[in-house]
């Protein structure tokens, strides 16, 4: 087992996966990668026009950021990357496969106030039941955390790092 594992920041868009994703990265000292910035610029714009990507707009967003982690190595990292359905967690754990996820979870109305709330984002809230409805969430046997998305992004992270002890490095996560 490896010193530093990659962390993927997963769950539907408005969660706070890069907020949340950046201040664990932080946390941790680990470099940070936001997974929106591995999307061509097609899929880009097909989000921003209302049209939910599809597997096959996926696959080559998700082979990217697995190429991200495997380049991490044993180094660690944290990544945002949706990771909505098992398939696209086990290409990346496939590509890095000590990565642990962070599955960010909360209320449709709460996710859905926060993604109204933000500026700048390509993302519209139209897209949010299409997230839902793909989501599979962590599986039992997958290695990873669930934490709840009430709260500051702060308390939201604190939540994270103690969920995370158990599953990552002691010389990574104590603190």
């Amino acid at each position: 087992m490896s010193t530093a594992r990659v962390i993927v920041v997963m769950g539907v868009a408005g969660t706070g996966k890069t907020t949340v994703g950046q201040l664990l990265a932080t946390a941790l000292a680990l470099p940070y990668a936001e997974g929106d910035a591995f999307h061509p610029a097609a899929n880009v714009a097909k989000m921003a026009s209302g049209v939910p990507l599809d597997d096959a707009d996926r696959w080559p967003w998700l082979d990217a950021i697995g190429e991200w982690a495997r380049c991490r190595g044993d180094r660690g990292g944290v990544v945002s990357a949706s990771s909505l359905k098992r398939a696209y967690r086990d290409l990346l754990r496939a590509a890095a496969p000590g990565a642990v996820f962070v599955h960010l979870t909360g209320e449709r109305p709460l996710i859905e106030r926060r993604m109204a709330a933000r500026t700048g984002h390509f993302m519209p809230t139209t897209l949010l039941d299409s997230q839902f409805a793909a989501l599979e969430p962590l599986q039992e046997d997958e290695p990873g955390v669930a934490v709840d998305v009430s709260g500051s992004p702060e308390e939201i992270t604190a939540r994270a790092l103690a969920a995370l002890r158990p599953l990552a490095a002691p010389t990574r996560l104590e603190s």
